[in-house]
This record gives structure tokens, C-alpha cells and sequence, in this order.
């Protein structure tokens, strides 16, 4: 039997086996064939589709909207890919801009140049915040914007030095759990639980309320399962989603 196992597929793309099972399941992206051993086996067709299945995601479609847009008559691979690179170019050209906001402001802080404060919020894009709301209200339903409404509300009171301190807390959990993946720790030893204890106090605060167990343990299947976030952490510490994700879960549990 020839082609890519899920396992394969996996390893190679960063896509979590269980997020290509259910694409199967959904009709997203089917194996080639499946053999005598029950294993699905997926050749350079599927790897292309996939390749358009991430392509989409890092854009902000929701899976319905790919396979609707993948399986339309007339899909053209290779219009999809200019297309692609187009809007990543434009992208590009946003992040330079913001590193230029960045350079700015550093000299600015260190006395080195005054900082118009206009020039503060170069390169910034609340439509693609708006974009990444709206795909939550989509997929989740109404009461999500509630949600976001009322973490925004929660927002509207907190000074720089609050915006700094959640993004320290971020930062010194994320280092810490890379750590301990490094280190071996399974997913459920108490020195994780309580790294997940301090992570769910963040995502309380940033919610403006206390976040369900449930909904906790659902935010970290969603770090595995979109690229945005699995490229996040992933690129810090390689199965840093994963393990995230697995330890998420178990405080929940817990």
C-alpha cells in the first residue's frame, strides 16, 4: 500500500491526527483509499487539499466555508494560490509596519526619539479582531458575543500597566509549560495542574468572569485544532499545542 499515513500526514502538515480524522468524518478531506488494515492512506492530491485546507484557515474561514469553496465547481488550484500569496503579501507588509511601530517606540521609551503618538498604533488592524469575533459568533452561536462583549467591558477599565501584567503572565506560563514538556512531565503531574490553575485564572480575567471548567478545557482543544494557535505555540516548543491542550483538560477534569 502506498501513500502518507494519518501519522504521516500528521507529522508532516503539524495537524493533529485526531483534527484529520475528523475532517474524514466531515467530508473535508477524505484518504485516498483506506487498506485491508483499516489504516487511511492519503496521496500528493490529498496533501495539496490539505496544504488549501490551512491556507483557508490561516485566513479566517470557518471548515464549512472551505469545503463549500474547495469542492465548488471550477476551484482552480493555482488562482487559489496567487490568491493566497497576495494576502499574504499584503500581511507582510502589515508586520513590517508594526515592527517599524515597535523600533519606534523602543527608541521613544529609551529617550533616544520623541514618538508622535499617532505613530503609536501604526500598523494595527481592529478588522481582523473583528474577523476572528465574528468566526467565534459563527461557530459558537449568540451567546459567544455576549461573551465578548462582556470581556470587552471588563477591558475598558484596565490601564497599560494591566495590558502589560496578562501579557507578562502569558509569557512566563507559556516559558514554564515548554519547560515541562521538555522535561518530561505528563500532562497531569502536579506541577502542571498548577501551572493550568494559573492559566485559568488568566483566561478568567481576560473573560471578565469565571471560566466554566468545561468551556476551559474546550479553549485548549481549539489551540490544537487552529493552525493560528498550533503555529503559536507549536513554533515555541514543538507538540507545545498538544501538551497544552492534554493539560488544559486534565485540570479540568481534575
Amino acid at each position: 500500500m502506498t501513500g502518507y499515513t494519518v501519522k504521516q500526514v500528521a507529522k508532516l502538515s503539524g495537524v493533529s491526527v485526531r483534527a484529520l480524522h475528523h475532517y474524514d468524518e466531515i467530508g473535508l478531506l477524505k484518504p485516498a483509499c483506506v487498506g485491508a488494515n483499516g489504516y487511511r492512506y492519503y496521496g500528493r492530491e490529498e496533501l495539496l487539499r490539505l496544504q488549501q485546507i490551512l491556507f483557508h484557515r490561516e485566513l479566517g474561514f470557518s471548515l464549512e466555508e472551505i469545503g463549500r469553496t474547495l469542492d465548488a465547481a471550477g476551484f482552480d488550484k493555482v488562482a487559489a494560490l496567487r490568491a493566497h500569496r497576495a494576502r499574504l503579501e499584503a500581511e507582510t507588509r502589515r508586520y513590517r509596519e508594526l515592527m517599524r511601530t515597535i523600533d519606534q517606540t523602543l527608541a521613544s521609551l529609551e529617550g533616544e526619539t520623541k514618538m508622535d503618538e499617532k505613530a503609536m498604533y501604526r500598523g494595527f488592524d481592529p478588522k481582523q479582531q473583528e474577523a476572528y469575533e465574528k468566526e467565534l459568533v459563527e461557530k459558537h452561536g449568540p451567546a459567544m458575543q455576549e461573551h465578548i462583549d462582556h470581556s470587552k467591558k471588563g477591558m475598558a477599565s484596565w490601564k497599560q500597566g494591566d495590558f502589560d501584567a496578562m501579557q507578562a503572565e502569558a509569557e512566563a506560563i507559556e516559558a514554564a509549560m515548554a519547560k515541562a514538556l521538555v522535561d518530561g512531565l505528563p500532562a497531569d503531574a502536579a506541577a502542571v495542574k498548577a501551572l493550568m490553575a494559573r492559566q485559568h485564572a488568566w483566561v478568567s480575567k481576560g473573560w471578565n468572569r469565571e471560566a466554566p471548567l468545561e468551556a476551559f478545557a474546550g479553549l485548549g482543544q481549539m489551540y490544537l485544532d487552529d493552525p493560528r494557535f498550533r503555529a503559536r505555540y507549536d513554533g515555541r516548543q514543538a507538540g507545545l499545542a498538544e501538551y497544552m491542550a492534554a493539560a488544559m483538560k486534565a485540570y479540568a477534569d481534575s
